[in-house]
């Protein structure tokens, strides 16, 4: 299992969210927010309002699922990050892979 995390603004989030999920690409989308995001761009701090995407996948889908997310995320940037995962519990596990399962076939 790969947790991916990715801010997008938040007119999009629950749009996108839904669609990774109906391409059956993550088993579970937790949205965060909105949040406070600062950052650099174009040689100044920026502010903006933004939801956090805490994606669940299964390994084999991680490519995809960025490919994906590039295709459907409205930044220049967009902030993809896959984190491995060290612990999953057997049931949770086997969920997430049931879920994703049609995508992966």
């Amino acid at each position: 299992m790969r947790i991916c995390l990715s801010t997008l603004p938040v007119d999009c989030a629950e749009r996108i969210a839904t669609t990774l999920l109906a391409e059956r690409l993550v088993a579970c989308v937790n949205l965060l927010g909105p949040l406070e995001s600062r950052y650099w761009w174009d040689g100044a701090i920026q502010t903006d309002q933004e939801i956090m995407l805490l994606l669940k996948t299964h390994d084999d889908l991680t490519t995809r699922l960025i490919e994906r997310l590039r295709e459907l995320h409205p930044y220049e940037v967009p902030e993809i990050v896959i984190i491995p995962v060290e612990f999953v519990s057997p049931p949770y596990l086997a969920w997430v892979d049931a879920q994703t399962l049609p995508a992966r076939g």
